[in-house]
């Protein structure tokens, strides 16, 4: 396994004009990743100039994109907008291809309210089929992540994948921090079909929140034959210039361990 970083650790520096997605590549140089996810909300401008450019940065450092990530909601309940996301993942999809990205992350949404379970579903189904056509097109894989509303546990992510168990464009986005309640478990029926992945520090429990331990994460992980990157997504409440490296630092050696 290899070690990323998602440029939303950083938000509110990026946010705040205090970071550069080009800074953010120096920082990850200097902490050591092998790959960065580079998070669209971030970008200044997506002109094929800029996106050009930026593939060149990284490249440049030594690095690699690990993967692209998007918002989004395909499960809206208004249609207009419902395929307003759809083509916006169509055209992120275009634009990771120019970025040299081999995945983007993308939501599934929530159940509106009046509106059935099995509907909100048939419509992230749908969501998923339309861009998956883009997707083998570019040669990007679509990374659904679990985040929430119907993908807040394995018992709801996984049957909105089971239609593409065929589809090699079509996987998840397996974040360690998202799910509850049995964990680890909930991993383990998840690794399979995970093709990326994000790391937290910790998980909710309960009121509060407790660490994920990451030597499980990765013995779990290895037994589902999954290489690919541990893309850290740096959520706690303090430095992040200082809590991405120590977390990384931790994750290599549960790496090592395995």
């Amino acid at each position: 396994m290899k070690l990323s970083c998602c440029a939303y650790s950083y938000r509110s520096l990026l946010t705040e004009g205090k970071m550069t997605l080009e800074s953010f590549l120096d920082t990850c140089v200097r902490l050591g990743f092998d790959g960065v996810e580079l998070t669209q909300y971030y970008f200044p401008t997506e002109t094929d100039d800029y996106l050009n450019n930026l593939k060149r940065e990284v490249f440049g450092r030594g690095l690699e994109v690990s993967g692209t990530a998007v918002g989004g909601n395909f499960s809206n309940a208004d249609a207009d907008a419902r395929q307003k996301q759809i083509e916006h993942v169509k055209d992120w999809l275009v634009k990771s291809t120019r970025l040299g990205s081999p995945v983007l992350r993308v939501f599934a949404g929530g159940q509106p309210e009046g509106v059935d379970k099995e509907t909100a579903e048939g419509w992230v189904k749908d969501g998923l089929a339309q861009c998956a056509e883009v997707a083998a097109e570019c040669g990007v894989v679509l990374g659904l992540e679990n985040h929430g509303g119907l993908t807040a546990s394995a018992e709801g992510v996984l049957p909105l994948l089971e239609p593409f168990a065929d589809n090699p464009w079509v996987g998840l986005n397996l974040d360690f921090g998202n799910f509850t309640g049995d964990i680890y478990g909930q991993y383990a029926q998840c690794a399979p079909h995970t093709v990326t992945t994000h790391a937290k520090v910790t998980v909710r429990q309960g009121d509060g929140r407790e660490l994920v331990d990451y030597r499980k994460v990765v013995a779990i992980m290895h037994e589902a034959g999954f290489n690919g990157y541990l893309a850290i997504e740096y959520e706690e409440r303090d430095d992040p210039v200082i809590g991405v490296d120590r977390f990384a630092a931790y994750l290599r050696g549960c790496i090592v361990d395995a």
